[in-house]
């Protein structure tokens, strides 16, 4: 007693039946060679039964088979029916489909040039970008560097970073042109190898970017993919220039000013932007609410410990020096000590209480180690701010 396939089967044979038909068979067809490839030499009633075809159908369908060259009806009775191989049978329908390709590929390239020759037309011009492999990035950068004739300015991570300092020959070049070349690279990076490569002369400020991105006269831009080192050059692209001038500019306005950092280690650099960062996001919060709270101080040295950054084993001036480097990167200010009037001097340019918070972390310090500071602020319009802390 003879059996229809299992359900598997017959869902494997449906699959190979639907790419048959984007090969130009009808379903009937597709479904009779699968049969007949199956099967091998079955008769034409048998075909019907496994393929699931009407009797009726079954015999044009085969003869269609034969005109296509994919199987051989017997002149027997009853007929039988053999599938031709099927490496023979689609030889031609495939040199076919590749032809169909080769001819779909020259319409699409004289569509592109029309396309092209409409843009021109238009006043419209198509810009374009090419690739490099990350063992030809570093090469092209020493040509783009040594090419530039106003300024480059570059975003970089520590990818970025370490192939900009393979370049320290070609900076020193441009340099010695006065070129204004300005970096921007994450706190991450400050203190490494790589950072202090980078050669005097070149202005570094510090942003939380990902993006490496080498601006060379404001008019070629190489970017850098650092997940394989791969690069893009663009050039000639005026509204891209233009834009990422811009987003430059303002990155960095906003970034901070880390040139008092490049003589210390990377563990004190860190510890600085650290501090920073967490009085920056949270201090005021803090301050406010150490108020609100009637306490007598605001307790920063104690705020800095739940972020894991402690005073305690620090000198004084362990402590000024911090809160100078602060100063100087927040808001062009510094920090004094007058052993004789035994005074902390605190002063800031920018006149929006920038300089409070460090204030605070030096009283609080202060209030640690046994002394009672009297804080006493003042500020001027034009000059900025001053504090003075009075150590009893």
């Amino acid at each position: 007693m003879t059996r229809k396939p299992s359900r598997l089967r017959m869902g494997k044979e449906r699959e190979i039946t639907v790419s048959l038909e984007e090969f130009g068979l009808s379903q009937y067809e597709a479904r009779a060679y699968v049969t007949l490839i199956t099967k091998g030499t079955i008769s034409a009633s048998d075909v019907a039964y496994y393929a699931e075809l009407p009797r009726t159908k079954v015999y044009p369908v085969l003869l269609k088979l034969q005109q296509k060259k994919l199987a051989i009806i017997s002149k027997s009775k009853p007929v039988m029916c053999t599938a031709i191989a099927p490496e023979d049978a689609f030889d031609e329908i495939v040199h076919e489909q590749i032809s169909k390709v080769d001819a779909m590929n020259t319409l699409v390239s004289k569509l592109k040039k029309i396309s092209e020759d409409g843009k021109k037309a238009q006043g419209a011009e198509e810009k374009r970008y090419f690739h490099l492999g990350a063992n030809y990035v570093p090469d092209r950068m020493r040509t783009m560097i040594d090419g530039a004739k106003t300024s480059i300015h570059i975003t970089a991570d520590s990818w970025g970073l370490s192939i900009l300092a393979e370049c320290k020959e070609e900076l020193l070049s441009v340099l010695r042109r006065d070129l204004d070349v300005r970096l921007v690279v994450p706190v991450s990076v400050i203190g490494s190898e790589s950072f202090r490569n980078i050669p005097d002369g070149v202005k570094i400020r510090s942003s939380e970017i990902v993006q490496n991105c080498f601006a060379f006269d404001d008019s070629e831009i190489l970017l850098i993919d650092n997940t394989n080192g791969r690069g893009a050059v663009f050039s000639g692209t005026d509204i891209l220039s233009a834009s990422q001038s811009r987003l430059f500019a303002q990155l960095w306005k906003d970034a901070l000013k880390i040139d008092n950092l490049s003589e210390m280690t990377k563990s004190q650099a860190l510890e600085v932007c650290k501090i920073i960062n967490v009085i920056n996001q949270n201090g005021l919060g803090f301050a406010l609410h150490s108020i609100l709270n009637s306490k007598k101080f605001v307790d920063f040295t104690k705020f800095l410990d739940k972020s894991g950054i402690s005073f305690k084993d620090k000198t004084l001036d362990q402590v000024l020096d911090i809160v100078n480097s602060t100063l100087e990167m927040t808001c062009s200010g510094r920090v004094q000590y007058d052993e004789k009037t035994n005074n902390i001097i605190l002063e800031s340019k920018i006149n929006s209480g920038h300089s409070l918070p460090w204030a605070m972390l030096i009283e609080s310090y202060l209030e640690q180690k046994g002394n009672h500071p009297k804080m006493i602020y003042h500020s001027d319009s034009h000059k900025g701010e001053m504090i003075h802390l009075k150590i009893n």
